[in-house]
C-alpha cells in the first residue's frame, strides 16, 4: 500500500499539472476570485485542512486559498477519488501539502486526516464531515483540544451529520453548510451528480443505457440529476423514495415510482443516492435478473449492503477494473467501484463548469469566517444570501449573459400590500 509521501515519487505532476490547468481555464468564477484573492490577501498566514476529493477542481480551490495567503493542507475524504497526477501536481508544482493515495485502505485514510489535524488548522473544509467528526470524537477524551475557528461543508450527508450534532448541542464550532448554497446544491448536485454518474458507469461498463430498465433509489436533487441524464440516454427510469413529496414530484416529472421490493426483479442498472444505510440490501439482490448492474453515488458506501451481498454470493471475482461479479443462484451480479461514489470510483467526478459554482462558495464562506467567526454561534449556518447571488451574477457573467434589473417604480410595487391599479 503506497502512502501520502510517495506522491512525491511519482512521475505524474506534469501530467497533473496539464489537467489541473485545464480544469482552471473552465472555472472562470473560481480564477475571479483567485486574482482578487491575490491582491488582499484575506487569508494570510492561516492554516486550512481541507478534507475534499483530490481532483483536479479540488486543486483550483486549493491555489486560490494559497492566493489568498493560507496554507492549505488536503487530504481525501474518499479511499477512491484521489487522482494520483493531481495530488503529485499539488504537491511538486505548487508546494502545496496533500496526504492523500487513490486506493488507500480505511487505517491509511485515518491516518491522513490525523496528518492534517496535526497541523492545527484554523478553518476545515469537509466533504462528508469526517474532518469535523474526528476533531469531535477527540474532544470527548481531551477538553483542552484546540478547536478550529470554523468549518465548512460540501455534501447533503454532511450536513446532515452536522445537524445531528448541533440538535445534540454538541457541535463545537460553527460551521457553513456550503451544500445549502442555491449556487451549490441546485446546479453541482443536480447537473454535476447526474452527469458525472452515468459517465463512471459507462466507462466501468460501456453500457447501453438507451432501452435500460434504470432504478434511481432517492429522488433528492442528485437523484433528479441522475434520473434526468438516464432519461436523456433513453433509459425507462423508475424512482424510488421514502419521503411521499419527493415521491410526487417524481410522478409529475414523469417517472415510475415504486418500493425497491417491486423495482428489484424489473431493473437492469440500479443507482443509489440517498445518503442512507440498506437502501438495497440482500432480499432484493436474490430477486434481480441475470447480468444486473448495481452501483452506488451516495457519499458513503453504506447504501448497497456489501455484507449481505457477499453472504449472499456463491462467488466473487473481478471482470473489469471496479467491476466485480457475484453469484447468486447462478445470476450475476455486478458491482461498480466497490460500492463507493461512482463517479468518483469510476470517472473523475463532477466537470469543472459546475465546481466552479461549488468551491467559489467554499472560498468565499472561507473568507467569511475568518471576519465573522467571534460573532457565530456554535451552529450549522446556511451561506450568507449575499454570497449566493454575487456567484450567480458572476457566473452569468462569465458565460456572457445579462438579465434584467428592475425599475425603482417595480421594486415599489412588487414590495407594496396595496393592491395594484
Amino acid at each position: 500500500m503506497k502512502t501520502a509521501s510517495s506522491i512525491r515519487d511519482l512521475s505524474l505532476s506534469s501530467q497533473g499539472k496539464k489537467r489541473i490547468e485545464w480544469a482552471l481555464n473552465r472555472m472562470p468564477v473560481l480564477e475571479k476570485i483567485t486574482e482578487r484573492f491575490t491582491k488582499q490577501k484575506p487569508l494570510k498566514g492561516l492554516n486550512i485542512g481541507c478534507c475534499l476529493h483530490i481532483t483536479t477542481e479540488t486543486a483550483v480551490l486549493a491555489l486560490a486559498l494559497k492566493a489568498a495567503g493560507a496554507r492549505p493542507i488536503l487530504c481525501a475524504s474518499n479511499p477512491l477519488s484521489t487522482q494520483d497526477d493531481t495530488a503529485a501536481a499539488l504537491v511538486s508544482e505548487y508546494g502545496i501539502e496533500v496526504f492523500a493515495i487513490n486506493g488507500e485502505d480505511n487505517e491509511t485514510y485515518y491516518s491522513h486526516i490525523d496528518a492534517v489535524l496535526a497541523q492545527d488548522p484554523v478553518i476545515t473544509m469537509d466533504d462528508g464531515a469526517d474532518l469535523v467528526s474526528t476533531i469531535h470524537k477527540r474532544a470527548r477524551h481531551n477538553r483542552d483540544i484546540k478547536l478550529p475557528w470554523g468549518s465548512t461543508e460540501e455534501t447533503t450527508t454532511g450536513v446532515i451529520r452536522l445537524k445531528s450534532l448541533e440538535r445534540e448541542n454538541k457541535l463545537l464550532y460553527p460551521v457553513i453548510a456550503v451544500n445549502e448554497a442555491l449556487t451549490k446544491h441546485m446546479f453541482d448536485n443536480r447537473y454535476g451528480t447526474g452527469q458525472s454518474t452515468m459517465d463512471g458507469i459507462i466507462r466501468a461498463t460501456n453500457k447501453l443505457i438507451a432501452g435500460s430498465t434504470v432504478v434511481i433509489a432517492g429522488y433528492g436533487w442528485c437523484g433528479k440529476g441522475a434520473a434526468q441524464r438516464a432519461r436523456g440516454l433513453g433509459a425507462n427510469v423508475i424512482i424510488t423514495e421514502v419521503e411521499p413529496l419527493r415521491a410526487l414530484e417524481a410522478v409529475m416529472d414523469g417517472f415510475r415510482v415504486m418500493p425497491m421490493k417491486e423495482a428489484a426483479p424489473v431493473g437492469d442498472l440500479f443507482i443509489t443516492l440517498t445518503g442512507d444505510i440498506n437502501v438495497i440490501t440482500e432480499e432484493h439482490f436474490k430477486v434481480m435478473k441475470d447480468k444486473v448492474i448495481i452501483c452506488n453515488s451516495g457519499h458513503f458506501d453504506v447504501e448497497i449492503d456489501l455484507k449481505g451481498l457477499k453472504r449472499a454470493a456463491s462467488s466473487k471475482r473481478n471482470t473489469k477494473p471496479l467491476v466485480e461479479e457475484y453469484m447468486l443462484d447462478g445470476k450475476r451480479i455486478y458491482l461498480l467501484g466497490e460500492g463507493r461514489l461512482v463517479n468518483l470510483a469510476c470517472a473523475e467526478g463532477h466537470p469543472a463548469e459546475v465546481m466552479d459554482l461549488s468551491f467559489a462558495n467554499q472560498a468565499l464562506s472561507c473568507e467569511y469566517l475568518k471576519n465573522n467567526h467571534q460573532n457565530l454561534e456554535n451552529r450549522v449556518y446556511n451561506v450568507p444570501d449575499n454570497i449566493d447571488k454575487d456567484i450567480a451574477k458572476m457566473k452569468l457573467g462569465c458565460m456572457g449573459i445579462t438579465i434584467d434589473i428592475l425599475s425603482q417604480e417595480q421594486k415599489k410595487y412588487i414590495s407594496s400590500w396595496e393592491e395594484g391599479t
